[in-house]
């Protein structure tokens, strides 16, 4: 924010320095000196009493509605004023990494592991160099902040950042940062308690794509998977990959419990992206006494399975209960229902929530 528009907030919120000043417990010299500087922004430390500004403004002119803030490349800024550029590698070109994470009461649940994640393949796909551990996990906790949201879905998406060639060598020196929050609901208890239903993508993957193992912004394939399930009226759609196995859900990573109430999941070299939630899952049922392997699953394995779950950050462990495959046909997994393994993991997934943002 620049000097005319913090002087035009406060003619709208129709306030002298002085009762600016008051209303954000400043100086008025410190008003006075954010209403000179042109063309740079001020100092980290005021930008809380500057977003505040903002909200006031908001508030005052559009019934108490709040503005959605994000941080772009350092700053804080209302959603309508952050802007990529059109030579953006990540807008042209799918260049780039993203985290989508889930806030409880204010805390970003397993931030230490995304941010991990994301460093690590960032050094792969030479945007590394760049990141800062400690400035993303502020940029969170501010965002949260500026937006006044406690449970919140929140991403963040690093890209290369404007080049002006193409493919250009090198690592990037200046890759776009991003970080959105937005308000976020659960699945209704319903949900969990009925079990979604999932079909079985058109297409294959290519289990050595080294893409299936990036969190990487080229998402075509996924978000086509994820259409075919909205258009059939289902709620996921799984992946097989040239072999016929299964990999993952377009959105998901998928689990199976086999009559002796262990769990399978689809092997990582079968071409898939091991979630976080999907590594939490595993420990938690290591905890618990169940036993969990990977291993290779095809479509007409399903019926040997008792019971069947999701994992993603948003949606924690979300039961599955029928899947329909490419000839239409339906298998119910089990019983068709949610079952006591599936229970058990669900309720200690929010137990270990509980523990890391109830302090």
């Amino acid at each position: 924010m620049e000097a005319q528009e913090i002087r035009e907030l406060r003619k709208q919120l129709n306030l002298t320095q002085e009762e600016l000043a008051n209303k954000l417990d400043v100086t008025v010299r410190t008003v006075a000196r954010w209403e000179q500087m042109e063309n740079r922004r001020p100092r980290a430390r005021n930008r809380g009493a500057i977003r505040r500004l903002e909200r006031d403004a908001i508030e005052g002119f559009s019934g108490g509605l709040m503005a959605e803030f994000v941080y772009l490349n350092g700053s804080l800024l209302p959603h309508s004023q952050a802007h990529i550029s059109v030579s953006d590698h990540g807008f042209l070109y799918g260049y780039g990494l993203f985290e989508t994470m889930r806030a409880y009461n204010g805390k970003v649940f397993l931030l230490e592991r995304h941010l991990n994640r994301l460093l690590s393949t960032a050094q792969i796909i030479g945007l590394g160099s760049r990141l800062n551990a400690t400035e993303l996990v502020n940029a969170c906790t501010d965002i949260l902040a500026a937006n006044g949201l406690k449970n919140a879905r929140l991403r963040i998406t690093v890209t290369r950042g404007e080049v002006n060639y193409f493919p250009g060598p090198g690592v990037s020196n200046n890759p776009t940062i991003l970080v959105t929050a937005n308000a976020y609901s659960p699945p209704p208890p319903e949900s969990y308690d009925n079990g979604s239903r999932a079909g079985v993508a058109s297409f294959p993957t290519y289990s050595q794509s080294p893409l299936l193992r990036l969190k990487s912004t080229n998402y075509l394939l996924n978000i086509r998977a994820k259409l075919e399930a909205e258009v059939a009226g289902l709620d996921e759609s799984l992946l097989l990959n040239e072999h016929g196995f299964f990999t993952e859900g377009s959105i998901s990573n998928v689990f199976l419990v086999t009559p002796a109430s262990g769990l399978v999941t689809p092997a990582v070299a079968n071409g898939l992206l091991p979630g976080i939630t999907r590594q939490v899952t595993m420990e938690l049922a290591e905890s618990l006494g169940i036993d969990a392997t990977e291993s290779d699953v095809k479509p007409a394995d399903l019926k040997q399975f008792e019971e069947a779950f999701l994992t993603n950050s948003l949606m924690e462990i979300m039961p599955l209960v029928e899947v329909r495959d490419n000839t239409g046909k339906i298998i119910s997994i089990g019983s068709g229902s949610p079952g006591p393994v599936t229970r058990k993991l669900i309720a200690a997934y929010r137990k270990m929530v509980e523990q890391h943002t109830s302090r």
